[in-house]
């Protein structure tokens, strides 16, 4: 139980990287599998201290805040509530949690932090059913909804003073988890137009298969000698975070192998991000007209990331498939290359005829494709500057922060984002026609 979760957690995070709903999510899941080994070495090992059902108390209760910060993640519109969980609830419960803790736990005698650490729990998580069925999220709000309502029965059983049974807290909180991790994936998957369950099979398959054989060798040890219990956890943990987290750590023994060379490191993330995307690429192209212009959005924003590209299912356009035509199958790399072309020569078809840079309406659409992915420019980060731009390039940087809101800017990228979809439909009509003449 404790290798299935540290792999979920482990899975969500890496899958959802940047993103803060997966974020929430993937830490609380990863702190109730500490939870987990803090009740398996109390109750497993001998003269085990009592810092670990201290743990196990506060190791419990941590990830359903988290659980309410991710959920506020994923709900439109609640900005606000998320300023007052990350900066009120969020601190407050850490507080409580760890002052019943420091005081030996919930259990046995009621603790007069009761009522007050059981609102800060429990009523946020009402709350959030209450958000995700006004809000539903797409696909995933039922999911989300069953998974915390799960969360505050397990909640609930796990602040009742008076001691219930360890077992009967993991088991209403255990779905809890599962379904959170899944919701998680779901969503970052739809969002991305990918398939989750071959992927989620995949890394699934590989934990299991390096825990138990290098888990299973010193579980054997434990049976014998129980001193040796804190080892199993350990290896346990080291072996499927090395399974899961293969990439992020490829990366970092080539930073350590080849300090001084870049190129070789950046196509090796190229190749491994390409072959790791294939089992979650979607087959074909969505014929509904509302999700290609979704997707075509998510491989603008992701237009200088090859690896990303290769996942997206516009790579499955027949006017790559034409293109390509003559080359041989296509590899992952060379489809995203011709994608990564044609979104270019599209938003190249966007910029007037007249001059380099414009500020007037017909520059819009252009300028708030072109300047950010193409050319690269951040104009809205923390300490960006003109250094190393050109002449239009810092033309157009003054004018994104003096005229163009950070908000506005993201309106205008969805609207062109519609145009380039259109564009791209228009013209694979035309070069299949054209080559089928």
């Amino acid at each position: 139980m404790f290798g299935f979760t540290w792999w979920l957690g482990l899975y969500v995070l890496l899958r959802g990287a940047g993103e803060r709903a997966a974020t929430r999510a993937g830490l609380g899941i990863l702190l109730y599998a500490l939870a987990l080994a803090a009740e398996g070495l109390r109750l497993n090992l001998p003269g085990a201290s009592p810092v670990f059902g201290y743990a196990e108390t506060m190791l419990l209760g941590l990830p359903l805040l988290l659980w309410t910060g991710a959920c506020l993640a994923l709900v439109p519109g609640t900005e606000t509530l998320d300023r007052i969980w990350r900066f009120g609830l969020l601190p407050a419960g850490v507080v409580a949690l760890a002052a019943v803790t420091a005081s030996g736990g919930l259990f046995g005698e009621p603790h007069p932090l009761y009522v007050p650490l059981a609102l800060l729990l429990i009523a946020p998580l009402i709350g959030v059913v209450v958000l995700l069925f006004r809000a539903r999220p797409p696909r995933v709000w039922w999911l989300l909804a069953v998974a915390t309502l799960f969360a505050g029965l397990g909640g609930v059983l796990f602040l009742l003073p008076g001691g219930l049974p360890g077992w009967l807290v993991r088991l209403s909180v255990a779905p809890d988890i599962l379904l959170l991790g899944v919701a998680m994936s779901m969503s970052g998957a739809f969002d991305s137009g990918e398939r989750l369950w071959r992927d989620l099979f995949r890394s699934l398959l590989g934990a299991v298969v390096a825990g138990v054989l290098f888990g299973g060798q010193v579980l054997a040890v434990a049976a014998l000698n129980p001193s040796a219990a804190p080892a199993v956890f350990g290896v346990v943990a080291a072996a499927v975070a090395v399974q899961t987290l293969a990439d992020p750590l490829h990366r970092l023994l080539d930073r350590l192998a080849f300090p001084g060379n870049a190129a070789i490191r950046q196509e090796r993330a190229e190749l491994r991000e390409s072959a790791d995307a294939l089992p979650r690429r979607a087959d074909g192209v969505p014929a509904d007209e509302r999700e290609f212009v979704r997707l075509t959005r998510r491989a603008l924003a992701a237009y200088g990331d090859l690896a990303k590209l290769t996942s997206s299912p516009l790579v499955n356009l027949p006017v790559i498939e034409e293109r390509l035509r003559g080359r041989g199958p296509g590899q992952p790399l060379d489809r995203a290359a011709e994608l990564k072309q044609l979104l270019l020569e599209s938003i190249v078809r966007l910029k007037p005829r007249e001059g380099e840079f414009g500020t007037s309406e017909e520059w819009r659409y252009y300028n708030v494709l072109y300047f950010p992915y193409v050319a690269g420019l951040r104009p809205y980060r923390t300490g960006a500057t003109k250094h190393g731009l050109t002449a239009v390039e810092s033309q157009a940087f003054d004018w994104f922060v003096t005229q163009v809101p950070e908000r506005t800017l993201y309106n205008w990228q969805n609207a062109a984002a519609k145009l380039v979809a259109d564009d791209l439909r228009t013209r694979e009509k035309q070069e299949i026609g054209s080559e089928w003449q």
